[in-house]
Order: structure tokens, then sequence, then C-alpha cells
């Protein structure tokens, strides 16, 4: 269950329409930032768009307006385009899925399903590429480096707050370096998935933020009119029919990453911003969801045993990483089922005590059968009992009453193992001897 498959690497600088229209209309109306010192304003050079000259004056205009709030200016030249929803869809094609087909999907809804967040059958590889075809906004293309901005009635209120939204990636870029500085590729994703949720966080929440002081500084009634009548007839059937823990990951990044960066600009301005993508870069999405435990709260993640040798001949490791507190809220408060769904106070508190944990799900070349080890730290005994505890809820509700030392029911068996004050394991399987055999190595 790589964070890859949830939210594309290549998909740095999409907004997710319903979330963008959402702040910069609240925005509009409120101001919540305590910070005030200006940052220097600073020019910018870009390529012409090759649109109207009209539309082309007025992104540059906009540029200028968010290079002096952001405090940051730009030496390079950024093409930029308009694009229609149908030249898009091609886009989603060739170049957002052009390394991610219906198999991978398949393996990615399997992963899932086993920790109970998607149906087995969902169809995840077309639910990308309609979703991303009705979503997208705008992007930013760093190996590129060019923006895009869907439309299909000119440059209004909506593409010009996308249009100032996209320019802090290609601003972000310049001066942070996506992949060479920051890190944030997939090769290095794959190896601490958190660390990449943070990222991704880090980026969009900076970019919505700046997004909102921009519509509060420069944004015009007309502007907000347009985003008020987007908000009462924008429809998106794709993204509303998505199973609940997939749209909500989906946002996370914006969501949550524009209040973990409002934090930041209220005790800093943009200098603590600046800081958190160089020298303070977080670590995961626990301090995105808890700015207070940001930069010093950093995860321990225990080791697992090798799921491989445990089980023998014809088992693959096919997926690992961490779920992090953000997914384990999820995977509490978000199943696919709404009948094994916890109160989100329940969750919420039972997450918050997350230390750290690592995953392994293997399957069974032969049979299909896939089987999966997450061991969970937490910051203390009490946070340990309390998870413990809401994981039991939670698989009472899934798997139905516990038979001995395990729960059976929805084609599964699965466990908690207490393995240490502030640790247990979860175990689950679709055949008890795998589970049995799990069970001792996790003892």
């Amino acid at each position: 269950m790589k964070r890859k498959s949830i939210v594309l690497l290549a998909l740095i600088g999409v907004i997710i329409l319903a979330v963008g229209a959402f702040f910069v209309i609240k925005l509009a109306r409120d101001t919540i930032f305590v910070y005030e010192e200006p940052p220097t304003p600073a020019p910018s050079e870009t390529l012409p768009s090759g649109a109207d000259p009209a539309i082309t004056a007025n992104m540059d205009e906009i540029e200028a307006q968010v290079s002096q709030l952001r405090g940051l200016e730009i030496d390079t030249q950024i093409s930029r385009r308009l694009m229609t929803r149908d030249e898009l869809e091609q886009v989603v094609i060739e170049q957002f899925l052009a390394e991610y087909d219906s198999e991978q999907g398949e393996h990615d809804a399997a992963v899932m399903n086993l920790f109970g967040l998607l149906p087995a059958d969902f169809d995840l590889y077309n639910f990308y590429l309609e979703m991303y075809s009705e979503q997208i906004a705008g992007y930013y293309d760093s190996k590129e480096t060019a923006m895009y901005v869907i439309t299909e009635s000119g440059f209004g209120g909506m593409e010009r707050s996308t249009y100032a939204h996209e320019f802090v990636h290609a601003l972000q870029d310049f001066h942070f370096d996506f992949e060479g500085k920051l890190g944030y590729t997939d090769e290095l994703c794959k190896l601490d998935s958190e660390r990449c949720a943070a990222l991704q966080s880090l980026i969009e929440g900076d970019a919505t933020l700046t997004q909102q002081l921009w519509f509060q500084e420069y944004g015009t009634q007309e502007d907000l009119r347009d985003l008020q009548e987007f908000a009462t007839t924008y429809q998106s059937p794709v993204f509303d029919s998505a199973p609940l823990a997939l749209s909500e990951a989906l946002t996370f990044p914006y969501v949550y990453g524009a209040t973990f960066i409002q934090t930041l600009y209220a005790q800093g301005g943009f200098a603590a911003v600046d800081a958190a993508f160089t020298s303070l870069q977080p670590h995961s999405s626990e301090q995105i969801m808890h700015p207070n435990t940001y930069p010093e709260d950093v995860p321990q993640y225990p080791p697992l045993p090798n799921l491989e040798a445990v089980l023998g001949q014809g088992w693959a490791q096919i997926d690992t990483g961490n779920l992090g507190e953000y997914y384990v809220y999820l995977v509490l408060a978000k199943g696919y089922n709404p009948q094994f769904r916890l109160f989100d106070s329940l969750a919420q508190g039972a997450a918050e005590g997350w230390g750290g944990d690592t995953y392994s799900v293997v399957k069974n070349t032969e049979t299909g059968e896939l089987a999966g080890m997450v061991a969970l730290n937490w910051d203390t005994s009490a946070d340990a009992k309390e998870a413990f505890e809401a994981f039991s809820s939670y698989s009472d509700l899934r798997f139905g009453a516990k038979a001995g030392d395990y729960w059976a029911g929805e084609s599964f068996f699965s466990s908690l193992l207490q393995t240490s004050d502030n640790s247990f394991v979860w175990l689950i399987s679709q055949d008890l001897v795998t589970l049995e055999a799990l069970q001792e190595a996790a003892r």
C-alpha cells in the first residue's frame, strides 16, 4: 500500500477542485494569520504563454504578485499553457499513469482490501484515470519546468487562483529543488512513504497558504463571484463516489498541509516555512497532523521478521512500508464498509499516540492468498493500551466475535499480539494455518 498508489508523484501541483475552491472562498472572508512582516518584492521572468495577450499579461501580473507575497524570486523561464479537459485526459493517460497500469491497480486494491480500506474488486486504475481527469484544475510539471491550467471558458477567478497556486510550485522547485535537495523522488518515497507524505503536505500546504494570501490581497469581487458560482454548480461524481479512505487520503496534503503551514507561518512567517524545506524537513504524517510534534518527534520504525522465510516456499513479499498515524486513523475510522468504522473521536484518540510502525504484505504465488503483519510502536504504555483496545473494537466490528486468540470473518483471520508495554502487532491472513505461523513469528 505504497503512498504512491494513493497520490501519484507525477501529480505535484494538482489542486483538488473542491478543496481549492473551499479554501479560497473561506479565506476571502476571514484573515486568520498573525505574521505581518511583508516579504521583499521580487520580479520574475517567464516565457510568453502563447495565449491571448490579455491572459499572458494576467499571468505575468499574478507571478509578480505571488513572488512578492512568497518572498522568492525566479530567474528561469517557466513555460505555461491553458489546456482543455479533453486534452487533460490524454495527459493523464500518457504521463500521469504511464507507469501505472490495471495490473498495478489490482495489486494495490488487494493490499488496501487486506487493511479494510477498499473493496476487493475495486477498479483502482480506472478510478485514478477518471478522477484525475475530473478533478485536476492545474499542475506544475517539474521535469518540463512548465505550468498548466485547465479551462474551458477563459481565465476567470478559478483559473487565476489556480495559477497562483501552481506558480508557488515553480518557485519551490527553483529554490528548494524537489528531486535534488528535497529528495522528493519516486525511489526515495518507496523507501520512506511517511517522509514522502510529509513532504507532499509541505509542498501543497505552502502553495495553498500562498494562494489564500494572494486571493486576500489581489482577488477581485469578480473572482469571488466566479468561485462562488463554481462552488454552487460544480459536480464531481467520480470523487464523490470514491471509498471514504481514498477520498480522504487524496485531500490530506491540501487540508492538513495547509493547517501545518499556517502554524509555521503564524510562528515565523515564510522564513519558518523555508526552514521546513531545508534544515528542518518534516518526517511523518504525525508531524503534519500535529504541528506541535514538529520537528522533534521523529518516529521509530520497528523491525519485522522475514515473512517469506516464516511462511516458506511459494510466498513472496509484495509490499512493505509504514502506515503512519494518518493511515492508522483511516483503517480505524474510514473503512470501505461503514459497519466496521469506529467513531472519529475514538479513532483519532487511538491514532494520536502513534510512535512508528512497519508493515509487510506477502502473497502465495500459487494460491493468491495474502497475509500481512503490522508492528506498531506507541509513545507510552497508556497510548498502546488505548490503541490496542481500539483495534480490538475495530476487529469485533469487521470480523465478528473473537474465537480464542483470533477473529474470523469477512474471509479473513486476524489477531493482535502485545509485544511490549509500548507495542503490539496486528496480523491478518486469508488462512488460519498462515495466521498461526505469523503468530508464532511475532511472539
